[in-house]
């Protein structure tokens, strides 16, 4: 027999169970001659997810080493490959960003070397293809999350904003990085939808889910600084913007003299009811609480190993990326906008219109809070000097939400005009998209030439007409001149039967993402300026030709690339790389094919 206790606890769970299966018959969309909503068939919307699916999932698996490693992918290998081999790992605040990317990444390497040997360390564990899988997994992942916001985006909805996710340019060619931003960008998402399900659910386990999404969103990068109170301030302006709505624009005047407090306290108190009452939440509140620093405290720590340092360097941080925002890669306040419009004009411009259409006549509370969400992280990465393409990410992602709002809102008018206008605007717009996707991520993927004229606002607000780099997601990137560099190094190891013994000293003070393409080559020495060598092998800076004709002389040629006249690799804007054979090697390499 239960307790007092006990019985109020079941009747309360009872009562949530019930409420929430009577939203959820509520909400799902139904075609009614009144509302004239073309409802899709269960079979037709399983259909178009897997087409959506497997789209995204092409795009961003299809060969994933064809790019070449940027100088941060080169960093975060450079760390991956000590875990992998060496096991070990410790967070460093003043240069790098959160654990996660490593260990998730080093699984795969750990699963593989389980199963093929120690051989896998190298042959199968650690290559660009690997490596890389993760985020285009959780990029992958992202778009599939986005389908389960069917409830609150409609049918409609969530397969058009999973769509325009699914061959965004920016969101494709960042899922096929070796860097956070794709992991951070769905921790994002899952707190958000974790949260939404726990509220309208009730279950326990969302708030588990919450809390390790918060916790690995934390884990992964110190810009949480930015993304979780934009949250809570979307969320905050959502409830403020609806009871607006309601006690000043959709009431009587008879009923604004209501004590419109008690209707918010009402509100409040039938949701902490709903919940499961005061004494649950504060209950769900510490799990929450302990899982949050559980998983954190795990990552950071190294797994205990280096505890408790890591843990007091994951909150210093905050004090150095802090600095570093104001600094490092300053760009005028309106420079996402102008990123945008360049390689996500249909995408930018449905968001803006799924917003006002949604502050106008607020379809729910989701889309409310995504517009808050969406235009809020742009304004609040805008304010900050720091910017680079690869931060866009956040914003796609909830503009893809917004967006899909629009045709959401065509669908539920059920007119042959509507039904063209989505067939018409969602056709160009994914067209347009995929063309700059397939363009940008396999073809022109480090094109940092290309310039179009483009309407430029600078740092005093004063607007113009500049030329603009087309590909901006080409940010200081890699070109592909120095994947035909580290051939030729191969082909050196190879003819002179010296294969990863072959001695490589580097002189050039820039050289990411090289050690990632050497790491198998137990001799290369990186000094970032000239030293003194007798290696076979010799790289350096396209500054550094006199230097290096004074102290080798005539016992090192210079090896002709072929891309340029001075016979140079060029390894990202501003940055070429000259190598240097020894004059015994040359005889024995014999001459390039």
């Amino acid at each position: 027999m239960g307790t007092a206790s006990t019985k109020s606890h079941s009747h309360k769970k009872n009562k949530r169970s019930a409420q929430a299966a009577s939203r959820t018959k509520t909400s799902t969309p139904v075609a009614t001659p009144e509302s004239r909503v073309p409802e899709l068939s269960e079979r037709g919307w399983t259909i178009a997810s897997l087409s959506i699916l497997v789209v995204a999932a092409v795009l961003r698996l299809y060969h994933l080493s064809l790019v070449p490693f940027h100088h941060d992918e080169g960093v975060n290998g450079n760390f991956l490959v000590r875990l992998v081999r060496d096991g070990f790992y410790h967070y460093d605040p003043s240069n790098y960003h959160g654990p996660t990317l490593y260990y998730f990444s080093a699984v795969i390497a750990w699963i593989l070397r389980l199963f093929f040997g120690e051989a896998a360390q190298n042959t199968y564990g650690l290559n660009t293809s690997t490596v890389r899988l993760v985020p285009a997994l959780f990029g992958l992942a992202t778009v599939w999350i986005v389908l389960l916001l069917r409830r609150q985006l409609g049918t409609m909805g969530s397969l058009s904003a999973a769509a325009l996710l699914a061959v965004s340019p920016g969101a494709i060619y960042l899922s096929r990085y070796f860097i956070h931003e794709t992991l951070f960008v769905f921790f994002t998402l899952g707190v958000v939808v974790a949260a939404l399900k726990y509220y309208e659910d009730g279950h326990p386990v969302y708030v588990v889910l919450a809390a390790a999404s918060a916790a690995l969103l934390f884990a992964t990068k110190e810009t949480i600084i930015i993304n979780v109170p934009v949250l809570v301030l979307a969320l905050a302006s959502t409830w403020l913007y609806q009871w607006i709505r309601n006690h000043f624009f959709n009431q009587s005047k008879s009923s604004r003299t209501t004590d419109r407090g008690d209707s918010l306290r009402e509100r409040i108190e039938s949701s902490v009811h709903r919940l499961g009452g005061p004494t649950w939440l504060v209950v769900m509140g510490v799990v929450a609480l302990l899982v949050f620093v559980g998983v954190s405290v795990l990552f950071y720590s190294s797994f205990f190993t280096n505890f408790p340092k890591g843990v007091y360097d994951s909150l210093k941080t905050f004090a150095i990326w802090t600095k570093t925002g104001r600094q490092a890669h300053v760009h005028p306040p309106f420079k996402y906008l102008e990123w945008l419009r360049l390689q996500e004009g249909f995408l930018l411009l449905l968001a803006v219109m799924g917003a006002l259409i949604t502050l106008w006549r607020p379809k729910n509370s989701f889309t409310l809070f995504a517009a808050f969400w969406a235009f809020g992280t742009l304004a609040a990465y805008s304010l900050v000097p720091y910017k680079t393409p690869w931060l866009v990410l956040n914003f796609i992602v909830p503009l893809a939400l917004v967006a899909g709002s629009v045709f959401q809102k065509l669908s539920e008018r059920g007119t042959k005009l509507s039904s063209g206008a989505i067939v018409v605007i969602l056709t160009l717009a994914i067209s347009v998209s995929s063309y700059q996707a397939i363009d940008l991520n396999f073809f022109n993927y480090d094109n940092d030439q290309k310039t179009v004229d483009a309407i430029v606002i600078g740092d005093d607000f004063k607007v113009q007409y500049a030329k603009a780099q087309y590909y901006v997601y080409v940010y200081a990137h890699t070109h592909r001149e120095m994947l035909a560099l580290v051939d030729e190094i191969n082909r050196i190891a190879k003819i002179t039967g010296e294969g990863n013994r072959l001695g490589v000293t580097i002189v050039s003070p820039d050289y990411w993402p090289l050690p990632w393409y050497l790491r198998d080559y137990s001799r290369v020495g990186y000094h970032g300026r000239l030293a003194a060598s007798s290696e076979p092998i010799v790289i350096a800076g396209e500054g550094q030709v006199a230097e290096v004709q004074a102290m080798f002389g005539d016992r090192y040629r210079k090896i002709d690339s072929g891309f340029d006249p001075a016979g140079s690799y060029r390894l990202r804007p501003g940055v070429s790389l000259l190598v240097y054979q020894r004059e015994d090697v040359v005889e024995s390499a014999g001459p390039r094919r």
